[in-house]
């Protein structure tokens, strides 16, 4: 499977369409919240522009979304998730993640909550510890496991986990890196944060996901030419953080970009390209784009 590489070109069709949510004609789905992690370790590639590795999943050819794509892990927000307490809460406070990701508290720690929750879910990294300068070792034994599975089936929420557990969510851990929407004439969309971590010392990831069909570690320079040669296939947003990543070299420098970084919402709209019609793209992804000799 090979999915158009951004600047994505846009048939006829999609044009028209689109521009019937433009004129009111339909109304757009209302997107779902997500958040996902672009969980990052030293690159092992000797190559320029190879980056930092990031973990990614493929994804079951039976889902409904983004059915055999390679994907950072992530899904959507719990409604138990904005219900963390402060007890169980370490680092930034919600109010200043509610700043950073541009949304209120409320939003804010369901969003934080999720990205933490997520990881653990589909490849056993959990950004937690008993206290605000720790971080739990080793969580691939069975009793760590059936914490997963029992998160995973929502038969237990995060709050109930880390509260048995005498642990506090190291949200210092997570830095905000981007935040897309589904363009309006998809029929199912997302609102998705994407937040960048360093896997915690002492702790490896595991093929766990009952989501996806296979994982790998790989350098994000090397995902994005794989996407290029057709090799891997990304969501558009995918390729370009992986893009983007890459372009900033090491773990050291991606998390120290993004520790400065406030997040604005961008959804994809259809723009003139060239005599024809294409997705529009953030200007910074547009530059490394260009730069790749496919503008």
């Amino acid at each position: 499977m090979r999915i158009p590489i951004p600047p994505v070109r846009l048939g006829d069709d999609v044009v028209a369409l689109a521009g019937e949510y433009a004129e009111g004609v339909r109304t757009p789905a209302e997107p779902r919240d997500a958040a996902t992690v672009l969980l990052l370790r030293p690159g092992s590639g000797s190559g320029s522009g190879s980056g930092p590795e990031v973990y990614l999943l493929r994804r079951q050819m039976t889902m409904g979304f983004a059915a055999g794509m390679a994907v950072f892990p992530g899904g959507g927000v719990d409604v138990r998730d904005a219900e963390l307490p402060d007890d169980c809460w370490s680092g930034p406070s919600a109010a200043e993640w509610a700043r950073r990701l541009g949304v209120d508290e409320s939003r804010a720690r369901a969003l934080v909550a999720a990205a933490v929750r997520e990881t653990f879910e589909e490849c056993g990294v959990l950004l937690a510890g008993e206290s605000g300068d720790a971080v739990v070792d080793d969580v691939s034994g069975a009793d760590w496991e059936a914490d997963r599975v029992a998160l995973e089936s929502r038969s237990v929420s995060l709050t109930e986990l880390l509260t048995r557990r005498g642990l506090v969510l190291r949200t210092d851990l997570l830095a905000p890196w981007a935040a897309w929407t589904t363009p309006v004439f998809e029929p199912k969309r997302y609102a998705t944060w994407f937040f960048v971590a360093r896997l915690p010392e002492g702790q490896v990831t595991r093929d766990v996901s009952s989501e996806s069909s296979s994982v790998l570690w790989l350098g994000t320079g090397e995902a994005a030419a794989q996407v290029e040669a057709g090799e891997l296939a990304m969501m558009p947003p995918t390729y370009l953080n992986c893009l983007e990543v890459a372009s900033l070299g090491s773990e050291d420098e991606v998390l120290a970009d993004a520790a400065g970084r406030t997040l604005t919402m961008f959804t994809p709209e259809v723009t003139d390209r060239d005599g024809g019609h294409s997705l529009s793209m953030m200007p910074r992804h547009a530059a490394l784009v260009a730069g790749r000799g496919r503008s």
